[in-house]
């Protein structure tokens, strides 16, 4: 695999390809957690974007968005957007097809690319194939299964010192846009379908799978995978037990299947 670090518009952001490629591969903008407070772009080494790579050939594109407590929203949200312009206009140059752009990520970073996949549907400026948002934080309200818990990794407090930090003077507010927090979008029709998976013990549980019943509503094709747990991100900080396995197997399974429908 070949590793590569350029600027967009100044911002880091690393470029995983296969080493030998003779035809255009599936593109994916995959983008890291972190609360919107933590995280870089090089925690795609430890993430299923670079998984779904390695194993099926793609080109994966991670950015190092800037985080809430150096700009709140909308940067983080402009950032990703703008990374996928990129892939689109430069599809050729990165070995992209145009047709196969796969956006997501794992935790805020699921949160973003469900935003962004709402963002580019509304622009109509890059049309995403296929999204995976891994146990996304996009609910800036609580829900039952982050009001109150304690889980591992992340909880109730953080969660809130997050959303704090990334919402700024919109924290709380009664009018908080959908590009902030997905789940504040009332229409879903025309949005790429989905595959994500999450624990039932973390506090993302309830909103992972809401978002998924919006989707089906809506008549977009969604599936989510549980397991029981409480440990956040569990695919990439435990990634020995058999939860972490099987997750990974299943989304690999969603990732051919959702590709080979698209006759890739």
């Amino acid at each position: 695999m070949k590793i590569k670090t350029i600027a967009i518009d100044g911002m880091k952001t690393i470029i995983l390809s296969p080493k030998k490629q003779n035809k255009p591969l599936p593109g994916i903008l995959w983008i890291h957690g972190g609360g919107y407070m933590m995280g870089m772009s090089e925690m795609v080494f430890f993430s299923c974007g670079k998984m779904l790579a390695k194993k099926y050939g793609a080109v994966v594109i991670s950015p190092e968005y800037r985080l809430a407590y150096k700009a709140p929203y909308p940067a983080a949200l402009e950032d990703c957007y703008k990374t996928l312009v990129y892939m689109h206009e430069h599809a050729e140059e990165l070995g992209i097809r145009k047709d196969r752009i796969i956006v997501g990520g794992e935790s805020a970073g699921g949160g973003l690319a469900a935003a962004v996949c709402l963002y580019a549907r509304d622009k109509q400026e890059v049309d995403v194939f296929f999204q995976i948002p891994l146990y996304p934080m996009m609910d800036c309200y609580d829900r039952e299964s982050s009001k109150d818990n304690h889980g591992k990794v992340w909880n109730t407090k953080r969660n809130h010192w997050g959303w704090k930090h990334y919402l700024g003077d919109l924290y709380k507010a009664d009018n908080v846009p959908k590009y902030a927090s997905a789940s504040r979008e009332s229409d879903y029709h025309g949005l790429p379908p989905a595959y994500t998976f999450v624990s039932d013990g973390e506090p993302f549980y309830a909103e992972t799978l809401q978002y998924i019943r919006n989707l089906k509503d809506a008549g977009v094709q969604a599936e989510a995978d549980v397991y029981h747990g409480d440990v956040h991100a569990f695919d990439m900080l435990m990634p020995w037990t058999k939860n972490a396995k099987e997750a990974k197997k299943k989304l690999c399974e969603a990732y051919i299947q959702v590709l080979c429908r698209g006759d890739v």
